[in-house]
């Protein structure tokens, strides 16, 4: 288990440094994406998950995404509820509605037996300059053991 925890910490730095105009621009945080899911079964070598998400940014209307979250690595056992929370940082410091439509890809590892905790990080969006860090752990119930690599598509929702 050591292995795969230290596996998902290399992805993480090879992710972090595959969009170079992120690392020269200056980022701000835009708001807070927010997203929620029913139930996910880990399918040893990964797993899918589709979530409702909602971007919160202060002082504008709510905007509303759909998420798919693919895992490939180590991913056992079934969860029956999700939720998650990232900070959104962009060289842009306002978004328009479905602006941050796109796909993002990371390193993400999480553990439950009843009420588990994880975390992720994702770069992507438009020309891989978004970042979603974890705005705290991601939060899950059910009976799952997972680590390795994630890819999210975001998608406007209503």
């Amino acid at each position: 288990m050591r292995r795969l925890f230290m596996l998902a910490g290399a992805a993480a730095m090879l992710v972090a440094s595959f969009g170079p105009a992120s690392a020269q621009q200056p980022m701000v945080q835009v708001g807070v994406l927010e997203c929620r899911g029913g139930a996910s079964i880990g399918f040893i070598l990964g797993s899918v998950t589709n979530l409702g998400c909602v971007l919160r940014v202060s002082g504008f209307p709510e905007d509303r995404y759909v998420a798919t979250i693919r895992k490939v690595g180590v991913d056992l056992g079934i969860t029956e509820e999700t939720a998650l929370a990232w900070a959104v940082y962009s060289p842009v410091a306002r978004f328009g509605p479905g602006d941050l439509s796109g796909d993002y890809a990371g390193a993400q590892g999480s553990a439950s037996v009843g009420i588990g905790a994880g975390g992720n990080v994702l770069v992507g969006g438009s020309n891989n300059s978004i970042s979603l860090q974890p705005l705290s752990l991601q939060g899950q119930v059910g009976l799952n053991l997972a680590a390795g690599l994630e890819s999210l598509e975001l998608r406007p929702g209503r």
